[in-house]
């Protein structure tokens, strides 16, 4: 009987071993009440755990890229700014393309212990290489394991020849481009131009990408070659459409809030705004970031920030909205905006949440927010409880944390991403600080206290039962 008693307690031990394993830390804090103030540059993020620990792993100023520094400062006073993170499938390589002036491709090795080795601009600034890219913005790793960006600007909808006409590139060779050697391809054959920023896949490959823009829409591309191996194929021909309310054209600059059941109307065309437009597309206040958000019932929904979205444009009570596109029921709704609850205060979070910019998913499904907001005054990552998954934050002790905050002056986070293949380590950029030495740093969480108690009495149990065994055979 004694035997009995203490298997169990080895595997309620174990239990809770395995399910640490298999789940995040990530979401294991106290909510921060306030942003934080000036910080040192060398820890430059407060977290609301102190178990979450922060490592920069990359800097605009070393490991390769600091040459084209120079360049970069003399515009606006920004570093190179790299922006939005994606992973290879491996979970080893990340990689980000530079947003300020001239635009290129960052490739970080997070498994390369030299500093001054890890990071390769495999797309080169100013050199035919890159093709006149500028303000590079947006990040996805492919099915087909190439690398998609693109450009932040449309020159205010005017389509003409010439650079920054918001073009979409793929790296296709990520994984093995040396420095200056990635191979980079225009993808506009179908793909209309947009001010870009997030992109996703679905399940069944579809492509979904945003335009930045005060009326900007949201649109999906659907490939006449779903399976195709490569990009070539894949973007050789297929439908494009634009995200439309059932009830008719609307836009959130004199709507407000939207929501409701829409369909995916088709367009075509290079001027994808125009289009969208025409279209009767809805036209979103800055849609920005953009993810695939898995829902508890299994169906798929897209995620994204529209950074100016404003229930009563009044930006001083706070702004942003937070909309989910379910996949399956075609109805959008609001996720998040201002009227959301603060789980620090039990209050509307109000004017502590503006300017909502990246999305970010940790590997149990949990939603972050990324303000595009002032480093060392009010720059905050958002922690999205939505406790049942169901794809709302109005269900009782759901709403918004403060789960970290940037205290770095003149600067902001972009690009929060998890990785795939470790639940408890995530990459951020901090961006264009004062003196313009943009950051990338390597977030990691580890298990409170208690769950190394926990781990360490089932492995002296084990080791007790063990020795009982051996004694009770002789």
């Amino acid at each position: 009987m004694k035997l009995s008693k203490i298997s169990v307690l080895i595997a309620l031990a174990f239990a809770n071993q395995a399910y640490a394993a298999d789940n995040t830390y990530f979401d294991n804090f106290t909510p921060l009440a306030a942003s934080s103030g000036v910080r040192p540059a060398t820890s430059p993020i407060l977290f609301s755990s102190p178990n979450f620990s922060q490592t920069i792993i990359s800097n605009s100023f070393n490991n390769g890229i600091s040459q084209y520094a120079p360049t970069v400062l003399n515009n606006g006073g920004d570093g190179n700014a790299p922006d939005m993170i994606d992973a290879d499938p491996s979970g080893r390589y990340i990689f980000m393309p530079l947003e300020q002036g001239a635009g290129g491709v960052l490739r970080i090795d997070t498994q390369d212990t030299n500093y001054n080795t890890r990071t390769t601009v495999i797309v080169t600034p100013n050199t035919s290489n890159s093709q006149g890219f500028i303000r590079g913005d947006a990040s996805r790793f492919t099915p087909w394991g190439s690398y998609l960006t693109g450009e932040e600007n449309l020159s205010n909808g005017t389509v003409t020849s010439g650079n920054g006409q918001g073009r979409m590139f793929e790296v296709t060779n990520p994984l093995t481009a040396t420095a200056g050697t990635g191979t980079f391809v225009q993808r506009n054959s179908v793909i209309p131009l947009v001010a870009h920023e997030g992109m996703a896949f679905d399940s069944a490959k579809n492509f979904y990408f945003v335009d930045e823009f005060a009326s900007g829409s949201v649109y999906k591309f659907t490939s006449a070659n779903a399976n195709a191996t490569n990009g070539n194929d894949y973007f050789a021909a297929g439908t494009v459409s634009a995200l439309k309310l059932n009830s008719g054209a609307a836009d959130e600059g004199t709507s407000l809030v939207l929501g409701g059941a829409t369909n995916w109307t088709t367009i075509t065309g290079v001027n994808g705004r125009g289009a969208a437009d025409a279209a009767g597309a809805i036209g979103f206040n800055r849609p920005e970031d953009l993810e695939l958000l898995k829902l508890a019932n299994g169906n798929e929904a897209l995620i994204f920030a529209s950074t100016a979205g404003d229930n009563d444009n009044n930006s001083g009570n706070g702004n942003s909205h937070v909309y989910l596109q379910n996949l399956v029921t075609n109805e959008l709704s609001l996720f998040a905006d201002s009227n959301t609850i603060d789980l620090a205060t039990g209050l509307a979070v109000g004017a502590g949440l503006k300017s909502a910019d990246n999305i970010a998913i940790d590997a149990n499904g949990n939603v972050y927010i990324i303000e595009d907001r002032n480093g060392s005054t009010d720059n905050d990552i958002w922690f999205a409880n939505d406790a049942n998954h169901d794809g709302d934050l109005l269900d009782a002790g759901e709403g918004l944390a403060r789960w970290a905050s940037n205290g770095i002056n003149g600067s902001e986070f972009s690009g929060l991403y998890f990785s795939k293949t470790n639940p408890n380590l995530a990459w951020v950029n901090i961006q264009h600080p004062n003196g313009g030495d943009d950051l990338t740093v390597q977030i990691a969480a580890v298990p409170e206290p208690e769950t190394y108690g926990m781990m360490l009495m089932g492995l002296g149990l084990m080791g007790f039962v063990a020795r009982r065994r051996k004694n009770n055979q002789a």
